[in-house]
C-alpha cells in the first residue's frame, strides 16, 4: 500500500493534523505550512517539513511516516534533521521531529545510540494502534488510523468516517475528505475498481471524483443563469458521463437523451453509475417513456 502518498495528501489538506498528535503544539499551529524538501550533499529526502509563517523565527517540525522496519531509521532522521536545521539556522530557533509508526513492532531494534534524543522533548514517536478507538478520534487523525486497521474492519470504519464527514464538515472540505477515504480504500483493495470501492462506501454519484471533475469542466464553459442554460449544462454533463460509462451513443439514443427534461437528466445522472452497456441506457429510457 502506497501510504507515503496518502499521508502526503493528508498533510497537504490539513497541515495542523501533525500538531493534533503532539502534547504541546505551537500557539500559531494554524499558520504553519507543510512542505517536502530535499537536502543535497549528501542527498536526503525528508517526508515532511512543517514550516512556521514567513518572518516568524519559530520551530521547524520534521515528520517521518514509517510503515516498514528500518534498522537505521533514526540515524537517517537525525542526520536529515540536523543538516537541514544547520543550513537554515537563521530561519528557526528550534526543531522537533515526529515519527509515525503503525505500531511499536515496526520501530528499529537498537535504540541505545539515540537514547538521549529519544527520551527528550524534541522527539515524538506516534504509534497509530495506541491512539485509541478509531471512532473516538478526531476526524483527520482517524483518517491516518484507517490506513492500518484490519482489512476486514476497514470498509465499516471507512463508511463511518464518510458519514461523520457528511455530518461534521462543510463543502468543499467534505468532498476532499471523502476523496481521501476513497483513495485509502482503493489502495487497500487494489483488486476492486473505483466504482466498486465507491459502492462499498455508499458514496452518492455527486460525491465521486468523476462527477466532480466533469461537473467542473461544465462550469468552466460558462456560468450564465437561466433554466435553459442550466438544462444545456446538465445535458452536456450527462452525455459526457455516458460516453465514459458505455461508449459513444448512437444518434438515436443521443437524441432521446437530449430530449429529456432537466429533472429526467438529473435522475439519469444518478442512474448511469450502474450502467455497464448501451442496453442499460436503452432500458432506462424505455422506463421513462
Amino acid at each position: 500500500m502506497r501510504r507515503d502518498s496518502i499521508f502526503y495528501k493528508l498533510f497537504q489538506q490539513s497541515p495542523t493534523l501533525l500538531f493534533e498528535l503532539l502534547p504541546e503544539p505551537p500557539i500559531n499551529s494554524s499558520a504553519y505550512r507543510f512542505d517536502a524538501v530535499a537536502v543535497k550533499e549528501p542527498r536526503f529526502e525528508i517526508d515532511g517539513v512543517f514550516l512556521p509563517p514567513e518572518g516568524d523565527v519559530g520551530t521547524v517540525y520534521f515528520c517521518e511516516v514509517q510503515f516498514q522496519k528500518d534498522q537505521r531509521l533514526y540515524e537517517r532522521v537525525f542526520a536529515e534533521s540536523f543538516l537541514y536545521f544547520y543550513r537554515n539556522r537563521a530561519r528557526f530557533r528550534d526543531w522537533q521531529a515526529v515519527v509515525i509508526y503503525p505500531s511499536r513492532r515496526v520501530e528499529q531494534d537498537d535504540l541505545y545510540p539515540h537514547r538521549t534524543l529519544l527520551s527528550g522533548d524534541q522527539m515524538h514517536r506516534v504509534y497509530l494502534d495506541e491512539l485509541g478507538e478509531i471512532r473516538q478520534l478526531p476526524l483527520w487523525v482517524a483518517l491516518m488510523v484507517l490506513t492500518m486497521v484490519e482489512e476486514a474492519q476497514a470498509p465499516a470504519e471507512a463508511r463511518h468516517l464518510v458519514n461523520r464527514t457528511r455530518q461534521e464538515v462543510s463543502e468543499p472540505t467534505d468532498r476532499a475528505i471523502i476523496e481521501l477515504i476513497t483513495t485509502i480504500l482503493a489502495y487497500r483493495f487494489e483488486r476492486l475498481s473505483r466504482v466498486e470501492v465507491e459502492a462499498m462506501l455508499n458514496i452518492t454519484f455527486q460525491e465521486t471524483r468523476l462527477y466532480q471533475d466533469i461537473q467542473e469542466e461544465a462550469r468552466e464553459e460558462g456560468r450564465e443563469e437561466g433554466r435553459e442554460e442550466g438544462l444545456q449544462r446538465e445535458r452536456s454533463l450527462v452525455l459526457r458521463l455516458l460516453a465514459r460509462r458505455v461508449g459513444e451513443l448512437p444518434q438515436a439514443l443521443r437524441s432521446q437523451v437530449e430530449a429529456l427534461s432537466l429533472e429526467q437528466l438529473e435522475a439519469l445522472g444518478e442512474a448511469l453509475l450502474d450502467f455497464t452497456s448501451l442496453d442499460d441506457l436503452q432500458g432506462w429510457l424505455t422506463q421513462q417513456n
